[in-house]
């Protein structure tokens, strides 16, 4: 498990974490973040369309707001240094969330 910005130290506590809390499994911070990032890198549209009809998809492969959820359990379990350094990881993620859409531009002839 790798995890950019994030010291051997930290993820060694997360591994811990990971191996002696009943809601985690190994394998899961890495998962959660994985898919956290795919969705906030998502278009707009499909975001749109998962809010108003929802994703069948998350149903086998995780729902990426469950793993955000998980995601800040994880850092308030964790060291508040290495809490820090798990924050900044996924603030980065959280950032290209929180970035507005550009305008949409209807094709020719729809304006």
């Amino acid at each position: 498990m790798a995890i950019d910005g994030v010291s051997a130290r930290a993820l060694a506590e997360v591994a811990r974490l990971e191996r002696t809390r009943n809601y985690l499994r190994p394998g899961d911070v890495t998962a959660a973040l994985r898919r956290w990032r795919a969705y906030v890198h998502r278009p707009e549209r499909l975001l749109w369309q998962d809010y108003g009809e929802g994703d069948l998809h998350w149903y086998c492969c995780g729902n990426p707001w469950d793993d955000r959820e998980l995601l800040e359990a994880v850092m308030h379990a964790l060291s508040p240094r290495h809490a820090r350094e798990l924050r900044a990881a996924v603030g980065r993620w959280d950032a290209q969330w929180d970035v507005p859409a550009p305008p949409y531009l209807p094709p020719d002839g729809w304006g």
